[in-house]
């Protein structure tokens, strides 16, 4: 049940990602060609998998708290009130954790990114994630740590508004330019909008992942997995 319980957070939390990912739309889960999205609005295409991936795992976490509490309650050795719940929690468990597999296989299988919609929304927030290396540029130009700071604290909060109050692009870089405090790193403020620098190891962590923990298990099971085929359902 241990394990059960860990896969089931693992694929809510992946599940839940999805959805506000796709309520961005930046992914969408597979969405059959004549699938209905919307009873009310044609245009939806709600990430139904990805919401019953979720229902599922919840049933499967509330489960582990049965088995947790039959075994708080029994008695030395051991009573017989165990039997009754552990059939019902354990059928269920592991019928929830097939089921919410194979939606989720599902989902990876015809995942869809959509790398345009991620690059505007990069170049929406990026300004503002510059802010902290704007003032560190500074500071090395010999610039006052305090005074840059309320600069950009006033130049961020204005530009700011004009994304939230009018609906405006994000132009923070535009008023830093045309302020003649930061004239000593005009030159430098492409540099520092470069998005890999705001990403640590990621790149770097996600193939270390998958060459040291996710190959040697593909590899150990290879004669199984090539036996699979891709998983349907019917919608």
């Amino acid at each position: 049940m241990e394990k059960m319980l860990g896969q089931s957070s693992s694929i809510h939390k992946m599940c839940t990602d999805l959805r506000l990912l796709a309520n961005m739309k930046e992914i969408e889960e597979p969405f059959e060609q004549s699938q209905i999205g919307s009873s009310a609005m044609p245009y939806k295409r709600n990430p139904m998998r990805s919401e019953r991936c979720c229902a599922l795992a919840r049933h499967l976490m509330a489960l582990f708290s049965n088995a947790a509490n039959t075994h708080s309650v029994q008695w030395l050795e051991r009573t017989l009130d165990d039997s009754a719940n552990k059939r019902l929690t354990m059928s269920e468990a592991f019928l929830s954790a097939d089921a919410a597999l194979m939606v989720l296989t599902n989902i990876t299988q015809g995942l869809v990114v959509y790398p345009k919609v991620i690059e505007r929304r990069i170049s929406q927030e990026l300004p503002f994630m510059s802010a902290e290396n704007i003032i560190v540029a500074m500071v090395k130009k010999g610039g006052d740590r305090q005074v840059c700071h309320e600069k950009i604290r006033v130049l961020s909060q204005e530009a700011g508004a004009q994304v939230k109050q009018f609906g405006q692009d994000n132009d923070f870089l535009e008023r830093v330019r045309k302020d003649a405090y930061f004239a000593p790193i005009l030159g430098e403020l492409d540099g520092l909008l470069d998005p890999s620098t705001y990403i640590g190891r990621a790149a770097e962590q996600v193939l270390e992942f998958l060459e040291e923990e996710v190959k040697p298990v593909l590899e150990k099971y290879k004669d199984v997995l090539g036996k699979g085929k891709p998983v349907t359902l019917n919608i």
